[in-house]
């Protein structure tokens, strides 16, 4: 990398303004510079870094997510420890978007030595990389005490489809105080390729908390489990229409004739969204019995309906012929 120097022809123009005692001049200097796209100035903007004003800092720690160069990695995870909230949550982001593994290498002694934040935005950073060493540690990081912290290492083993954390994620869908981490590492379980986290779903499917039941019910829709069609059954008659939504997609998806007197229940709700998502489903089912609900459906009053109620009724045609 390039050293500093003021002897770069293309800093001279900016030159003035980078050494100005005016903060708002520095910093729209240093995204002068940045814009630029050139190699030579990185090393004036990681030098900002250090700069007395937050405002400046905050700046340096966004624009440097344009690189990727290990010295960038080195002073956006040293902003992390910033004493500015503003500077430390821009290093965060930025370091988020970069995607690069050795960025993550450089992320993973945050985790042990680092505070509540910047375990939590190193998990972050962490998530997307797929990074095979973040296992561990973030597996480790469940117990943390700081629900951030948990909640950023379930997203890292979801993403990392990290199977031996299965269990340790069950107890915290069933059982973390935070109604946030509950609904990620529900979610996480959808990873899973056997029945041994169906029990904690069904628990789940009747938490205190919807945004976590509408999780369950998502996260069964993928895992198809029959063994999950009382529960869904169910969680039809949930408080909240969003979990009945998800129920009424698991359900089709799950495709078990079982499911049909509730779905034409459904069918005639009063929340079209609802009535979208029953004809759907009962399309998927394939069952005969849903065909006079679904002809009267053509005739209701939201066009997705009836188009959805018809597009249902050619699906159930074809798996009628397809029997014959």
């Amino acid at each position: 990398m390039t050293d500093i120097s003021s002897d770069n022809p293309s800093l001279a123009p900016v030159m003035p303004r980078l050494t100005s005692t005016d903060a708002t001049v520095r910093r729209l200097a240093l995204i002068e510079l940045a814009d630029a796209e050139d190699e030579s100035h990185l090393p004036w903007l990681i030098q900002a870094a250090n700069d007395q004003e937050a405002e400046v800092r905050a700046e340096v720690a966004a624009l440097l997510a344009g690189w990727e160069d290990a010295p960038v990695i080195t002073a956006l995870a040293d902003l992390l420890l910033d004493a500015d909230e503003a500077v430390r949550a821009a290093a965060a982001q930025s370091l988020s978007s970069i995607k690069t593994s050795a960025a993550g290498l450089q992320l993973l002694p945050r985790l042990e030595h680092g505070g509540t934040f910047v375990r939590a935005a190193a998990l972050r950073a962490l998530r997307e990389l797929r990074l095979p060493e973040a296992a561990p540690p973030a597996l480790a990081a469940l117990a943390d005490s700081d629900a951030s912290v948990r909640r950023e290492a379930v997203g890292v083993l979801g993403w990392l489809k990290y199977a031996q954390a299965l269990p340790n994620l069950a107890d915290l869908a069933e059982h973390d105080p935070d109604s946030e981490v509950r609904r990620a590492a529900t979610g996480a379980l959808g990873m899973a390729s056997d029945q041994t986290v169906l029990p904690a779903l069904l628990v789940v499917l009747t938490d205190s908390s919807w945004v976590v039941r509408e999780e369950a019910a998502s996260t069964l829709s993928k895992l198809r489990f029959a063994e999950s069609l009382p529960a869904l059954i169910a969680a039809l008659n949930d408080d909240y229409w969003q979990v009945r939504l998800r129920a009424a997609r698991a359900l089709g998806r799950i495709g078990h004739a079982d499911a049909v007197p509730a779905l034409l229940e459904t069918l005639a709700h009063s929340v079209s969204n609802l009535r979208k998502e029953a004809a759907i489903a009962l399309g998927e089912i394939g069952a005969e019995a849903a065909i006079p609900a679904l002809t009267a459906a053509e005739a209701d009053p939201d066009p997705e309906v009836r188009k959805l109620a018809r597009i249902a009724l050619t699906r159930i045609d074809t798996v009628i012929c397809g029997n014959r």
